[in-house]
């Protein structure tokens, strides 16, 4: 009995050891976003809908390409786990390589596409200057992001997540002295959020690669790009990117209906999703130290602490679920008049939040489990599980939408319709996948095998 509670001791403390530097880094493309949120808030829900098109656009296509964070710490720790600390660093400097040719590349389609991007979200007249001119300037940023995901990715692998949190707290709080001076100081409107997100995000990635330096070089690691190391990293990453583009079409779907469903909807979905991406990173940082752990384990090839590991990174993510929820509800409730000047938008914001709250304790299992699955390289599995998700939420959402209309359905109604189906539907779907799979042993051996 002694040693089982020793065992649970030490999980929860390795746990929150990468879990809570992992945070910051997690938290900071959310955050930039509240920010922008809440400053351009202060001049229309007209400059808000414009940013919530645009930053839809930026986040949807920097979500995608959270593999190279994620793939990249399952590599670097079961490498470590096995003893190969030279091999899992080069795996890591694969993956930098990676994330920066995808960058440059997602940055030009961004660029020279922002237009017919935005006209596609359902954006028109002013509502689509705001998001064209967001894109065309946060998107400048995204090589610096992927790159810093990527070597977020190789830190935590490594058990060394301490300098993400530094890493974040510096490029937030660029973000906010100049959103400040560039949005009210210099009168750029929701140019200047995006200019100041952009140049926040290279902050956080050179950041990093100063501090990762030394340790290559220490290690004698070449830096030059290995095609095959490449190669190797996007195959590892593939099937995570199917995942991770199932999910955002799910929610891209749901910013389209929320843009058909008016402005007024369309404004509040921002300022609560915005709300959301960044509460729901503290869940997803608790998945994020269960994938190195789990990695570490698989490594070394140690079945029953993976056991253990499994069971404290759920019990963690519904706990945690529990404490950001009621403080989401909290904030909702409370702060809404910061992200709009209109009584009725801040109304529907309010009720929204409280509704997305409840769902929280469920969200903190399913990330937890994603957590677990993606340390192990579940990757296919994964990608099949969330591309079932989204089929059927869509599905579901313009049902919802039709029926809504049908009814002349207020802008309160319509938005909390919105947030439920998403989270009973589409999470749902994919929390249950989840659990299925999580609780039967054939992902850790396939895991072992593959390492062999």
């Amino acid at each position: 009995m002694r040693e089982n509670h020793n065992h649970a001791a030490s999980a929860r403390r390795q746990l929150a050891a990468i879990a809570i530097p992992t945070l910051g880094q997690l938290i900071a493309e959310p955050i930039f976003v509240l920010i922008d949120t809440a400053l351009v808030g202060r001049i229309g829900d007209i400059a808000l809908a414009g940013l919530s098109i645009g930053s839809t656009i930026i986040l949807t296509s920097v979500g995608l390409c959270l593999f190279l964070a994620y793939s990249t710490t399952a590599k670097v720790s079961m490498l470590m786990g096995a003893g190969r600390t030279r091999d899992g660093l080069q795996a890591g400097v694969a993956g930098m390589w990676l994330a920066l040719g995808i960058g440059i590349a997602l940055m030009a389609t961004l660029v020279s596409a922002a237009y017919p991007l935005s006209f596609a979200m359902g954006a028109q007249t002013s509502v689509l200057d705001g998001a064209v001119v967001y894109v065309q300037t946060a998107s400048l940023g995204i090589p610096g992001t992927l790159m810093a995901y990527a070597a977020n990715g190789m830190l935590r692998g490594l058990k060394k997540p301490g300098i993400t949190l530094w890493s974040a707290i510096s490029g937030a709080l660029i973000n906010v002295i100049l959103d400040v001076v560039f949005i009210f100081g210099l009168g750029w409107g929701v140019m200047g959020s995006g200019i100041a997100t952009c140049i926040a995000q290279w902050v956080m990635c050179i950041i990093l690669l100063a501090y990762l330096a030394p340790v290559l070089r220490r290690n004698k690691i070449s830096l030059k790009p290995l095609l095959s190391d490449v190669k190797d990293s996007a195959g590892d990453g593939a099937m995570l990117f199917v995942r991770t583009a199932a999910i955002r079409v799910g929610m891209v779907a749901t910013v389209m209906v929320a843009t058909a469903m008016g402005t007024t909807v369309l404004a509040s979905y921002q300022a609560v999703n915005s709300s959301w991406n960044l509460a729901l990173n503290i869940l997803d940082a608790i998945g994020v130290g269960g994938q190195a752990l789990i990695g570490t384990a698989i490594g070394a090839k140690d079945i029953p602490q993976i056991h253990s590991l499994l069971k404290e990174i759920e019990y963690a993510g519904i706990r945690w679920g529990v404490y950001v929820g009621v403080g989401f509800a909290l904030f909702g409730w409370f702060a809404a008049p910061l992200f709009t000047t209109e009584p009725s938008t801040a109304h529907i914001i309010a009720i929204s939040m409280i509704v997305v709250g409840i769902f929280f304790p469920y969200h903190g299992w399913l990330w937890a489990l994603d957590g677990v699955l993606i340390g192990a390289g579940d990757f296919a599995y994964l990608a099949k599980a969330c591309t079932l998700a989204a089929l059927v939420h869509v599905c579901v959402l313009v049902i919802a939408w039709r029926v809504t209309v049908a009814m002349s359905a207020p802008p309160l109604v319509q938005s909390v319709a919105l947030w439920l189906v998403f989270n009973i539907v589409f999470m749902g779907v994919r929390g249950l996948g989840n659990i299925l799979r999580a609780h039967k042993d054939t992902w850790i051996y396939r895991a072992i095998a593959q390492l062999n």
